[in-house]
């Protein structure tokens, strides 16, 4: 009987201590938030943000449940809601045991062509019978043109043809030709998704102001015979970026995939822009003329490309005032040989999301294919590589390697450049195009002396008063290229690279 009455007792204990983990009174408004207000940041019309966090503290003694939790625009509203794991805009009866938090995720898709007003709001309002809080959603939205490809009525994505490989299969992507001749002018953004190609002969021209934004696996083709102009100005530059527009992918490498300026493709000019967070920043395969450069690049910016900054192919470029920072790989590679004149340019590469086995500028003659279990070289003529007024550095090493195989030409020079080269075991000491005594070559250049860039992790390559390379431009070069990327007269004194020194604050 006592064993009896014992188990009852133990049994009474037990469930009472049950029913007070999970006994529940309705909160009295003993709540606080990590935030006061949530931030989404800037979207385009009709794409969906990312999910933002706001946490929920009940500070009181007692597990609670809050009566309602809604946005303050009920089911109307653009945002959405998940609460304590589940989705919608209105949500009754919420647990908060004591002393314990609730995650709310947030969430925004928006329409801007029904709002009013670009700063989207609304609130996140707390309601019990004898309190009401509220939490203040904000999000900027922005309209855009949004280019894609088209889908048949069997929903498949129209493609682009790239050509066949070495089995002969057709490679094709995901992408969408211009009709005609375009102007992408600044009035508002465009969104781009696969890639947008330009035809034959045909002109893409982007006017000053604009803003080009890339969705993953996206960019732009230009077609043989096609041109693609961007004219940004210094007052007012181009920017091409991805479509992500939080601050943490702020500087994000990989976003979306390149600028590819195909075989035969001609007379392509990008003044004042600004490049980053692709794949490869230019991929140029086109030989064009070997008289006119394919591409005239001049004060542009192209930062952290998970691949190159520039990758060039046998072709022809002419830059000056050409600033380039952060690549997987190099930031500018001058592959296949052509014809390459660089003035006034900042090439760096301070790459440090991995390991980094290419300098930071590559220049070779020659490419490489297997065949079977055999490697093909091809060698193909260097005509020019010129690189003045210019700086070369990054935090490797060796920043400069010039590939050369026999059986084409290698033509290179430096004058007046300041290159980071410590061959501090003597690798290349023996080879001929690492003589830098040779006249012929390398004209007044300095090595492995600081640069003083600013801030290199954000990308900030203008040259401090340490800096090395004050007044060791040569004249006759910097007329030539008159003003720095920031529009600063250079013509009395220049200095190397693509900016004249500053003090910094």
């Amino acid at each position: 009987m006592k064993k009896i009455l014992l188990l009852a007792f133990l049994i009474t204990i037990v469930f009472s201590a049950c029913r007070k983990d999970f006994d529940l009174i309705e909160s009295e408004g003993n709540l606080t938030f990590s935030k006061d207000t949530v931030f989404l940041d800037t979207i385009f019309s009709n794409k969906s943000s990312s999910t933002y966090r706001l946490k929920v503290y009940n500070n009181s003694n007692q597990n609670t449940f809050i009566p309602s939790i809604k946005l303050g625009k009920g089911l109307n509203s653009f945002y959405r809601l998940n609460v304590d794991g589940k989705s919608g805009k209105i949500f009754q009866n919420v647990e908060i045991k004591s002393k314990d938090s609730l995650y709310i995720f947030i969430e925004a898709t928006i329409d801007y062509s029904k709002v009013t007003n670009p700063i989207y709001t609304d609130s996140i309002i707390f309601k019990g019978n004898s309190f009401i809080k509220d939490v203040k959603l904000v999000t900027l939205v922005q309209d855009a043109h949004f280019l894609f490809p088209s889908k048949n009525l069997d929903g498949i994505i129209e493609t682009i043809s790239l050509g066949r490989d070495i089995d002969g299969d057709d490679i094709k992507i995901n992408g969408f030709y211009l009709a005609d001749n375009t102007t992408w002018t600044h009035t508002k953004p465009y969104v781009i998704y696969g890639y947008c190609a330009v035809p034959e002969n045909k002109t893409l021209t982007i006017e000053a102001g604009a803003k080009i934004h890339f969705h993953s696996n996206s960019g732009l083709i230009v077609s043989k015979n096609g041109t693609l102009k961007i004219n940004g100005t210094l007052q007012n530059k181009v920017q091409i970026e991805g479509d992500r527009l939080e601050p943490y992918f702020e500087n994000i490498p990989g976003q979306w995939g390149a600028i590819w300026l195909r075989a035969g493709s001609k007379n392509h000019e990008i003044k004042n822009t600004l490049i980053k967070n692709g794949t490869i920043g230019i991929l140029i395969d086109s030989i064009g003329s070997t008289v006119a450069p394919t591409l005239k690049i001049q004060n542009t910016e192209i930062y952290n490309h998970s691949n190159y900054g520039i990758l060039a192919r046998e072709t022809n470029i002419y830059g000056s005032n050409l600033v380039i920072n952060n690549a997987g790989f190099s930031s500018l590679a001058c592959t296949m040989g052509g014809t390459y004149n660089f003035i006034h340019c900042t090439f760096a590469n301070y790459w440090n999301i991995s390991l980094r086995q290419f300098p930071t500028v590559l220049i070779n003659n020659f490419y490489s294919y297997a065949e079977g279990n055999k490697q093909i070289t091809v060698p193909k003529n260097l005509k020019q590589a010129n690189f003045s007024n210019s700086i070369i550095y990054g935090n490797s090493r060796i920043e400069l390697i010039l590939d050369k195989v026999e059986g084409a030409d290698f033509n290179f020079n430096f004058q007046n450049n300041l290159i980071l080269f410590d061959d501090y075991n003597n690798i290349y000491s023996s080879k001929p195009q690492y003589q830098f005594t040779n006249s012929s070559n390398y004209t007044q250049n300095l090595f492995n002396l600081t640069p003083d860039f600013k801030n290199t992790k954000l990308n900030q390559l203008i040259i401090g008063k340490l800096s090395s390379g004050i007044q060791k431009g040569n004249l006759s070069k910097a007329l030539i290229v008159p003003q720095d990327i920031l529009g600063v007269d250079r013509t009395t004194s220049p200095d190397l690279g693509a900016y004249q020194h500053i003090n910094f604050q």
